[in-house]
Formats: C-alpha cells, structure tokens, sequence
C-alpha cells in the first residue's frame, strides 16, 4: 500500500512539473499591475513636462511683449495679455485656470521669480492677488505663469502633488530687463 502510495505521488509530481498552461496567466496577473503602473507614470510625467515647456514658451512671449513695450504702448492689461497667450496654451490649458503674475523691479537683485504660495478659502478656491505691473524702459520685469496641473492617482500621485488640492503647480518665468522703446 505504501509502495502504490509513494508511486502514484512521483507520477502526479512529475506530470505537476511538466504541466505549464496556467503559469502564464500567473505570471502576467503578478507582472501586469506593475507594468501598467510604470506605463502610466511615463505618460503622466511625459504629458507634464511637456505641458511645462509649452508654459514656458508663453511666458517667453508674454515677456517678449513687454520687453519689447508693445505691451505698454497699447496699454494691455491682464485680459488682452491672457487673449494673447491663450491661444498658445488652450490645447493643454484651460486658460481660465491660468494665473498672471507681472512684476517690475529697478533691479535683478531686487527682483523675485520664486514660486508663490497659493493660499486657499474653505471652498478650495486661491484667494492670491496678483499684481501687474508693467515696467518702464530699463526696469527689470518678471512674468510667472502659474497654472495648478490636475494629477491622476496612480504611481505618481503622491509624488508630484505640492498643492493642498492634490494638483502640482506648474510655473513659466521669463525674467528680463525692459529695452528702450
């Protein structure tokens, strides 16, 4: 009896060590979560650091604007300088979010293009206030686009968020000095 016992366990073990149809579905259900995961978290940053070269080409030419005194010579304000921009950004943007912050200082090393901090009412909405400030020729002048950029959960969700609301602040910044118009 122990005999038959100890033979019919090496066949079934040996046909167990054979048999390989379902170790390919194991392996894709272990492996796949974790590819999926990666292939998100490309395209996620891969959209995001384009969607941040794209806002920092508008703040170049809103700065363009202003460099040059076009912006001052027509007497822009904050609405004609976002319907300028807006076309540039409207495909990844919702140029209603955009944030303009225009600043002139006497000098660079008075100047601040740090990011600022967004402050929130109960209703989750910013309550900054912007300043727009357009220089005068010789005046050093910073132009911050600020843009809050809606993060999806998955593999990168807990790393690029710096907001309150789960989105990441997304900033353009041209930092120049005003020619003679």
């Amino acid at each position: 009896m122990l005999r038959n016992l100890v033979e019919c366990f090496r066949r079934d073990a040996s046909r167990f060590g054979v048999a390989q149809q379902g170790v390919t579905v194991v392996e894709f259900a272990l492996l796949a979560p974790v590819f999926f995961a990666v292939l998100l978290a490309i395209f996620q940053m891969a959209i995001f650091l384009f969607a941040q070269a794209n806002l920092q080409a508008a703040a170049s030419e809103g700065g363009r604007l202003f460099m040059t005194g076009q912006a001052q010579n027509s007497s822009m304000t904050r609405a004609t300088l976002l319907n300028q921009l807006c076309p540039m950004i409207q495909t990844l943007f919702n140029c209603n979010n955009l944030m303009i912050n225009v600043q002139s200082y006497s000098s660079f090393s008075s100047a601040s293009a740090t990011p600022p901090t967004l402050s929130y009412n109960a209703q989750g909405q910013i309550t900054n206030t912007w300043s727009y400030s357009p220089g005068a020729p010789g005046q050093v002048m910073v132009v911050q686009l600020v843009y809050q950029w809606p993060i999806i959960g998955g593999p990168l969700g807990r790393l690029l968020p710096n907001n309150a609301n789960g989105s990441a602040e997304m900033m353009g910044v041209a930092a120049f000095r005003v020619e003679p118009y």
